[in-house]
């Protein structure tokens, strides 16, 4: 008999498989830190949803209130995949 694990209360989730276990919106392969920069470069939520269609208001401010809460982590993801382009 299988056993079934309650679903993550938020939308941010971790996945080993998706991103390396990268916090990304539950659903979407878009990361934290994705929307993160798109809040920055577009100049806050509205921007973000423009830029990602797909998101819901809820989404994105799920991944800033994820980021105010995991900003080391969050800016060290950006760092990192800054160092890789």
């Amino acid at each position: 008999m299988a056993i079934r694990q309650a679903a993550p209360k938020g939308r941010i989730v971790r996945n080993p498989r998706v991103l390396g276990g990268e916090p990304i919106v539950r659903g979407t392969r878009i990361p934290v830190r994705s929307i993160v920069l798109a809040a920055r470069e577009y100049d806050g939520t509205e921007g973000v949803l423009t830029a990602y269609p797909q998101l819901t208001l809820i989404d994105v401010q799920d991944a800033l209130a994820f980021y105010a809460a995991h900003k080391a982590e969050i800016d060290w993801d950006i760092q990192a995949n800054l160092a890789d382009d």
